[in-house]
């Protein structure tokens, strides 16, 4: 199974990273919860399990 993690920018400027990783249906919902928030540069990032990406920036 393929799991996914997120990078994105929070409405105040600052570079985040997901903390978890989420399978597809998952990872779906979490995408609009952070276009809902008015979060920008989301990018979803493919992840191997014990595996979670950086902030970029």
């Amino acid at each position: 199974m393929q799991s996914y993690a997120f990078t994105w920018t929070s409405p105040d400027g600052q570079p985040r990273a997901s903390a978890v990783a989420y399978d597809k249906p998952s990872a779906d919902r979490r995408r609009t919860e952070l276009e809902d928030a008015g979060c920008t540069d989301i990018q979803i990032v493919p992840v191997k399990p014990g595996e979670l990406p950086q902030p970029r920036g």
